[in-house]
């Protein structure tokens, strides 16, 4: 039998912790860090910043009292930009230096457009050479400290529509973080990236989604946060993405990488009581991989 359930991890924006202004209520460190750890969940990501310590020894500190430990983070990068070739690797060198200090093992990079998240736009045959190169650049990095970098898939950023990802996926050999909800909403089909491109598949985020609330958002109709404030992102199996399908193609191939449930979430109605809140949706959805998704791949791998 399959065991990708001891392989399932959470991530702070499962608990509606986000850094952009508006987003929702913020729950304490110590509060979501305690209802992690008594879902069961052996790790996380970092998160947004001062959600964490900045200091390695006080993140592994952290998380050793809660029995977790970290597996690495979001890490915006401006790879197609040669203007910004510069601050890109520095950045990406100061951020694995701590992801190895605090005992991550992935650096999750996203293509952004620039540093303030501008609006994407597709990349010229230059941008993706230049793109191509820094993905480069940033594995070795990530060889140095230990690391395997994973590139995530995102709305807005230059690897957004199914388009740009088989571009990326034609042209240069970077491994991927399958994100299930923001492939789904970019038109790609997560279940045949998992097939068609399992060799390249490092990291796994799972997320279900309301198709029938992209359009607004990909449209630049609605940003990202009002479509999560509205549900674009639903609990696990409650949503029109195939995540027992994405499972069990990446299991029978023999995948032995996390599954990071990593719902976008905002907390818009005032602070919810303890034991109430992200941590009801997080147990909803680790019962449904429990109890629907776990039997399938049983059967199947």
């Amino acid at each position: 039998m399959s065991n990708f359930l001891s392989r399932i991890a959470s991530a702070p924006i499962s608990w509606g912790i986000c850094e952009v202004p508006g987003w929702g209520a913020m729950l304490s460190t110590p509060r979501v860090l305690s209802e992690m750890s008594g879902l069961g969940l052996p790790a996380t990501e970092l998160g947004a910043p001062g959600f964490l310590p900045e200091e390695p020894a006080a993140i592994m500190a952290m998380l050793n009292s809660v029995n977790m430990s970290l597996i690495g983070g979001f890490t915006p990068l401006v790879v197609h930009d040669r203007s910004q070739e510069n601050e890109t690797i520095s950045q990406a060198r100061a951020t694995a230096a701590l992801f190895q200090s605090a005992g991550a093992t992935k650096f999750i990079s996203a293509p952004v457009t620039d540093w303030g998240w501008s609006e994407p736009h597709p990349p010229t045959a230059e941008e993706l050479k230049q793109m191509n190169k820094i993905f480069g650049i940033v594995d070795e990095i990530c060889a140095e400290h230990g690391l395997e970098q994973v590139m995530h898939p995102h709305v807005l950023t230059m690897v957004e529509t199914d388009s740009d990802v088989q571009k990326v996926l034609d042209t240069c050999d970077v491994h991927w973080c399958l994100d299930t909800g923001h492939l789904a909403i970019g038109g790609t089909d997560p279940v045949a990236f998992a097939k068609d491109a399992f060799d390249r598949v490092g990291h796994v985020h799972l997320k279900d989604v309301d198709l029938s609330k992209v359009a607004p958002v990909m449209n630049r109709e609605k940003s990202i946060m009002q479509g999560v404030q509205e549900g674009l992102f639903t609990e696990l199996g409650q949503g029109d993405v195939d995540i027992a399908g994405v499972i069990e193609a990446l299991e029978s191939r023999g995948y032995q990488g996390w599954y990071v449930i990593e719902q976008d979430t905002a907390i818009t109605a005032g602070m919810p009581s303890e034991g109430e809140g992200p941590i009801e949706q997080v147990a909803n959805s680790l019962n449904y991989l429990k109890e629907i998704v776990a039997p399938k791949v049983a059967s199947s791998v």
